[in-house]
């Protein structure tokens, strides 16, 4: 079975009949980015173009944070993809949306958020970018084209990553390539690709790359990775079997939020969160003895 437990985490997805089609998604991303005075900016790349979310009035600062979204829709049935994978809720927005500690945006990933009459379509956006190979070579090249031009639009120097979901993956690939990346934080993240496959049973992404398999390029790095105790989807074991690949001395932080599963109660608490994780970063922290559990 190829498809993935993503559209299990949707309360939606009751029939695939009622789903809202994607202009009517896009449209509704749009709609809640504007009551916080946010826009959305379409990014030109070497490959399909890629959306983004940011404040209207202009920010300049030199520590950019960028919120990267999960995988969306990327299955509509078991055995059937979707034709686009813009997300029906987008918690990597809402997450973004509820920071307040300092310029931040959003990105998509690849093929989210375009026009359905004029970008989705097999030869601007093929349909392996949010399937087996969402975790590509090229999806992480579109995605740090966009954080290139997002820098460049803010004036930052350094980055902070917040990847939520399969967005944790592209967060921590991504990290691994660039030398402008001081934290990278993720949220029910999915670190360890290989090990969520088996442990659901799912084919293999072809094509795509491992996080777990890039941690030397990531020890130096500060890392803080939040799983939810009640996450059956991307289970807390996955993000620390992708720390226990670090030498115990530069093992990044993971911490169980309680009651917290794939999707509750994140942006309600991101707030506090945050605020634990600058605590421990502050303190020189980012391994996982400086973390304790938290409601």
């Amino acid at each position: 079975m190829r498809a993935t437990l993503l559209l299990c985490l949707l309360p939606l997805f009751a029939a695939c009949a009622g789903l809202p089609p994607p202009d009517a998604r896009r449209q509704a991303a749009l709609d809640l980015a504007a009551t916080q005075g946010w826009i959305p900016l379409r990014l030109l790349t070497a490959g399909p173009p890629m959306v983004a979310f940011v404040p209207a009035a202009a920010v300049r600062a030199d520590t950019l944070t960028v919120f990267i979204e999960g995988d969306g829709l990327a299955w509509l049935t078991p055995t059937r993809a979707s034709p686009d994978p813009t997300p029906l809720d987008p918690l990597g927005l809402r997450l973004a949306l509820a920071h307040r500690a300092g310029p931040a945006v959003y990105l998509a990933r690849p093929c989210q958020f375009l026009s359905a009459e004029r970008d989705v379509a097999a030869a601007a956006c093929p349909a392996p970018l949010w399937l087996d190979k969402r975790f590509s070579e090229q999806a992480v090249a579109l995605s740090g084209d966009a954080i290139d031009q997002l820098k460049q639009r803010i004036g930052a120097r350094r980055l902070t990553l917040v990847g939520y979901s399969g967005g944790a993956a592209i967060a921590a690939l991504l990290a691994a390539r660039r030398d402008d990346v001081d934290l990278l934080v993720t949220i029910a993240g999915n670190l360890d690709t290989e090990a969520w496959t088996r442990h659901h049973r799912l084919s293999p992404l072809a094509g795509s790359l491992n996080p777990s398999d890039h941690v030397a390029r990531l020890t130096d790095l500060r890392q803080v990775h939040l799983v939810g105790s009640h996450d059956d989807t991307i289970h807390p074991r996955f993000a620390r079997a992708y720390a226990a690949r670090f030498p115990p001395a530069q093992r990044p932080a993971v911490v169980d939020i309680d009651d917290a599963d794939h999707r509750c109660c994140w942006v309600q608490r991101w707030p506090a969160l945050w605020q634990q994780v600058t605590t421990t970063v502050e303190k020189g922290g980012g391994h996982s003895s400086t973390l304790q559990r938290r409601r």
